[in-house]
């Protein structure tokens, strides 16, 4: 059986000279208190009877409550993250008010051994920034996406042909 897969947005927009990305901290006590390696491009896993774009687009709405904005997609490609999940990625030029996100919830047992459940967000916060400033907050393996996504508007878009 193939390792798990995870889809994603990565919202972009105009910023003065450059442009700001829309990513998440990642809820749950485990990234609490921390921002280096703590934040994510809005992604979730999807299984093999479902189109890794579709799943993008619902990862997004479920990860903060909001559709994702409208507008074509632009390929980032995937990578493989240190834990061996593959992450798919696409660029979507887009704004919207990360104060109106109401983020999905998971449940985990917290304190471990405790026996209790608890309700965290899937993701407690976002924000806009710069990629420069973005880059040391995600996670490792997704920085690359920010990398592809710089290449892409600093090439002039889409290209023709």
């Amino acid at each position: 059986m193939a390792g798990k897969r995870s889809a994603g947005l990565l919202v972009y927009r105009s910023a003065g000279d450059g442009i700001e990305v829309l990513v998440g901290h990642m809820g749950g006590p485990f990234f609490a208190g921390r921002d280096a390696g703590a934040w994510s491009v809005p992604k979730g896993e999807y299984g093999p009877d479902e189109e890794p774009e579709a799943a993008a687009r619902r990862e997004f709405a479920e990860e903060l409550g909001l559709p994702p904005p409208d507008g074509a997609l632009v390929p980032l490609g995937e990578t493989r993250q240190r834990g061996g999940k593959t992450v798919t990625v696409w660029a979507l030029e887009g704004d919207l008010d990360p104060a109106d996100a109401v983020p999905g919830t998971f449940r985990m047992e917290w304190p471990r051994g405790s026996g209790t459940l608890r309700e965290f967000p899937e993701m407690d916060r976002f924000a806009w920034l710069p990629p420069e400033t973005a880059a040391p907050m995600l996670i490792t393996g997704q920085q690359i996406f920010l990398e592809r996504l710089i290449t892409y508007v600093t090439d002039g878009g889409p290209q023709s042909g």
